[in-house]
């Protein structure tokens, strides 16, 4: 249990201040924007002093940081970290998790300077969760796993947005779009690989060398007596026309 006491001007302080500023400043940043949000109503929200806080945090760029780090640290674990789901079901599932505007594109929309330290945390997540896609999508056996997963990160942010602006919401057509690019990039069966046409048996050289010697005997003995039949022939005609 923590310890907590009321200090002297009745706020709360003690062990558990840093979680109460923490945990307020995600609810407030959540209802009303970072911008939208000040020191002075974050240390009411949290019952702690400017000064506890102060010693928590060096200033609002910190703690907005830190509450995007609490956010998802593990990047959808109970999702990508499903064992009863196949990696195609994982890459699904994503778009059945129903949350509020993403904190990271809120962060982002709202902090103009690209190095703030929450500007480089949210992109350092969204990277990561696009990895995790990829990831999933290659399990899966997508013909390209970096495409489909940054294709798929991309629709979700682009729902999440959508869903703020219209007050709406709009993942259930997201999801039926990612079941289509799903569908296209991962074959349901594997193709079967073409039957190779065997190739003919090569005659040995040996084999045709011996086989025109024999060849040749076998046609002379046929030329011989050709010839022989040949002689007899114009031998016998004079004697036939002398006794004619």
């Amino acid at each position: 249990m923590t310890e907590v006491e009321k200090g002297p001007r009745g706020l709360r302080r003690g062990r558990g201040a840093r979680e109460r500023i923490v945990s307020a400043s995600q609810q407030l940043f959540r209802e009303q924007g970072i911008n939208g949000t000040g020191m002075d109503q974050l240390c009411a929200a949290a019952e702690v002093s400017k000064r506890t806080l102060y010693q928590h945090f060096a200033g609002k760029d910190e703690l907005i940081a830190e509450c995007l780090r609490r956010f998802d640290p593990d990047v959808l674990p109970e999702v990508f970290d499903r064992a009863d789901l196949t990696p195609r079901e994982r890459l699904l599932a994503v778009f059945e998790v129903h949350a509020p505007l993403c904190p990271f594109i809120a962060a982002a929309v709202e902090i103009p300077d690209p190095e703030h330290p929450a500007r480089v945390y949210a992109r350092d997540y969204k990277v990561a969760f696009a990895a995790r896609l990829t990831e999933a999508a290659r399990e899966a056996g997508a013909r390209e796993p970096e495409q489909l997963g940054e294709q798929l990160a991309l629709l979700l942010d682009g729902a999440s947005a959508r869903t703020r602006v219209l007050n709406a919401e709009t993942l259930s057509t997201a999801a039926a779009i990612a079941a289509v690019l799903v569908a296209n990039a991962i074959p349901t069966t594997p193709t079967p690989a073409p039957t190779p046409t065997p190739a003919p048996t090569p005659t040995p050289a040996s084999a045709t060398s011996a086989a025109a010697p024999t060849a040749a005997r076998a046609s002379a003995p046929a030329t011989s007596a050709a010839a022989a039949a040949g002689a007899g022939a114009v031998t016998a005609d004079p004697a036939s026309h002398g006794r004619a």
